[in-house]
Formats: structure tokens, C-alpha cells, sequence
């Protein structure tokens, strides 16, 4: 008699469980619908593009996946020239970011020096100037460094992102003070510290901040469109928009285009995602 409750209660669990899996799954299935229709029309020919019936799987209609469109991207355009550019310029200004971040927070909470409030006050102040009230005078500035049309002139005022000292802030505090005095027992200075205390056990949240310094670099418009003027050394995006501009009747390019500019995101993502789903854990348990 004493089972009974407790079978029903494993099985109405279960129940809910799995009706909370499907529901979830089902949602998950909506949001990737688009994409799936993205890549579905990728591959189809100009003569299904045209038709006014969408088909999603062109094999079920009896005609053949095709390759031009991505074809045409390689071998008529500079996407190749677009997409290392990209890499470059995102890459670079994650590592700064990286870097100059975590050592500004690290100083902020492990160091000892005047001033460290007004510091922090004044990082936490440029949230709330708008990003556009800087585009003149910053331009400015890496116009007399004779940064326009460089990779340097888009990387480092990219760099200068409070958002990463902020975060780094708010873990580097929480890690108990233990650690940094047994290393200091053993001999460690401040820079070991840094190095071989602070910066293994802040890897996840490390790892998130580079993700998302990641995708907004590979994403920024304005600011390279500023600074680039050379076709070639366009980023990803600002040549993807100039190339919609001259095929607009080619919604296959299109779609080929926008599985070009997402694909390396995606890529990103599937190598980052278990330290950022770490990342949040931490900061909950922290919270």
C-alpha cells in the first residue's frame, strides 16, 4: 500500500517530464524552421527559386541539389578575401578584449591602489553613453594615427569595451582570497598569480566573454564600414550588403549568403557552448 503513492507520483513525474521534453523539442523546431528553409533554398536551382510554390527538399520534385550559388560566391566575388578579413578583426579584438579585460579587473579586485573606485565608477558611467556619441571624435582619433582603412583602425577601439571588465569583475571577486594567500605562501608573485591562480579558474567565464566579443566584432557594421574604404578590405558583413545590392533578383545568392555569414558563428558556438553553459552555472551558484 505504501508503493502506490509513490508509483503515481514517478509516474505523473514522468508524464510531466516528457510532455515538458516535447514541448520544448517542438519549440526548438519552430526556431530552427527558418534556417532550415535557408539552407533547403541555398541548394535549389534559379528554376524552383522562381517558382511561386516554395519546395523544401529538392530531390522530392526531381531536381537535383545544386552548387551554383555558393559557386558564384567563391569564384565571382571576395568573399574568401572578406571572410579572413572578418576572422582577423574579430579574432584580434577578442584576444585584446580578453586580455585588457581580465587584467583591469584582476587590478581592480586582487590589487591595492588609489583610485580603484573612480575607476571602476567610470567604467560603469560609459554604459550609459551612447555608442553613436563617440563615432566622431573616435574616427578622429584614428584618422591622425593613420589607422583608417586598417585592420588596427577597426581592432582597437573595439578593444575599449567596458562590458568584458565588468563581467571579469564581478567572478574575480568571488574567488575566495584563500587561493591567491596560498600562492602567495609559496612564493608566487603578483603576475604568477594572475597567470596560474585567476585566470585557470575564471576559464569559463573567460571563454564566455570571448564568445560574445566574438560574434558582435564578427557582426559590427558601422564602425568598419567607417573605417574601411578599400573593397578588398572589407569585412564579412559590409560586402555581403554591397553584394545583395548589385543581385537583387537572385534570392538563391541571397540564402548562400546567409549561410556563409552565420557558419563560422555557428562553428564558434559548437566549440565555446560548454564553457558558456559552465560560465552560467558558475555565475548562479556565485549569485
Amino acid at each position: 500500500m505504501t508503493d502506490a503513492p509513490i508509483r503515481s507520483r514517478l509516474d505523473s513525474d514522468t508524464v510531466r517530464n516528457a510532455l515538458l521534453h516535447v514541448f520544448l523539442y517542438g519549440l526548438a523546431f519552430l526556431m530552427a524552421v527558418p534556417y532550415l528553409y535557408t539552407i533547403s533554398r541555398s541548394f535549389q536551382p534559379n528554376e524552383l527559386l522562381r517558382d511561386p510554390r516554395p519546395y523544401w527538399i529538392p530531390p522530392l520534385v526531381g531536381e537535383p541539389v545544386t552548387l551554383e550559388h555558393y559557386q558564384y560566391l567563391v569564384n565571382n566575388t571576395l568573399v574568401v578575401e572578406w571572410t579572413i578579413n572578418t576572422f582577423v578583426i574579430a579574432g584580434g579584438a577578442t584576444i585584446l578584449i580578453v586580455v585588457i579585460d581580465s587584467m583591469i579587473a584582476f587590478s581592480l579586485t586582487r590589487l591595492d591602489w588609489p583610485g580603484q573606485s573612480a575607476i571602476l565608477g567610470l567604467i560603469l558611467a560609459s554604459f550609459m553613453v551612447p555608442y553613436y556619441m563617440n563615432i566622431v571624435p573616435l574616427y578622429q582619433i584614428v584618422s591622425d594615427l593613420g589607422l583608417i582603412n586598417s585592420y588596427w583602425g577597426v581592432i582597437l577601439p573595439a578593444a575599449a569595451s567596458p562590458l568584458g571588465v565588468f563581467l571579469l569583475y564581478q567572478f574575480f571577486k568571488d574567488i575566495p582570497e584563500e587561493y591567491e594567500e596560498a600562492a602567495r605562501l609559496d612564493g608566487f608573485s603578483t603576475f604568477q598569480v594572475y597567470t596560474r591562480i585567476i585566470l585557470p579558474l575564471a576559464k569559463p567565464i573567460l571563454s564566455a566573454l570571448a564568445l560574445f566579443m566574438f560574434v558582435y566584432n564578427w557582426n559590427a557594421f558601422l564602425w568598419p564600414l567607417l573605417v574601411l574604404s578599400e573593397q578588398t578590405a572589407y569585412t564579412l558583413p559590409i560586402g555581403l550588403v554591397n553584394l545583395y545590392q548589385g543581385n537583387i533578383d537572385t534570392p538563391g545568392l541571397h540564402m548562400a549568403v546567409a549561410i556563409l555569414g552565420s557558419l563560422p558563428l555557428f562553428i564558434v558556438y559548437l566549440l565555446f557552448q560548454g564553457q558558456l553553459v559552465r560560465a552560467v552555472q558558475m555565475q548562479g551558484a556565485t549569485g
